[in-house]
């Protein structure tokens, strides 16, 4: 069970460690969802480039038509994300 608290000019709820971990909400952004039920929080999984070369050539492996060499290596370049913003 959770209360409303006033939060400055706003109001929020504080939820329990244990759940928070169960909905594996710590350390993210969260999207709240208004529901017919009520409100839904959500973790926002940030995009990530994790198995992109797998897939790539996993695709390329069975459609080689759908690839050109020099684009899957420039899809697969990520040394410019230190210099992007997600």
């Amino acid at each position: 069970m959770a209360a409303l608290i006033r939060i400055g000019n706003s109001q929020g709820i504080r939820i329990p460690k244990a759940i928070i971990e169960q909905a594996k909400l710590e350390g993210n952004e969260i999207d709240l969802v208004v529901t017919d039920e009520g409100l839904l929080l959500k973790p926002r999984h940030k995009v990530q480039r994790k198995a992109w070369r797998e897939e790539i050539e996993r695709i390329a492996a069975s459609k080689p038509e759908l690839l050109a060499k020099d684009v899957d290596n420039e899809m697969l370049d990520d040394s410019d994300l230190d210099t992007w913003e997600w």
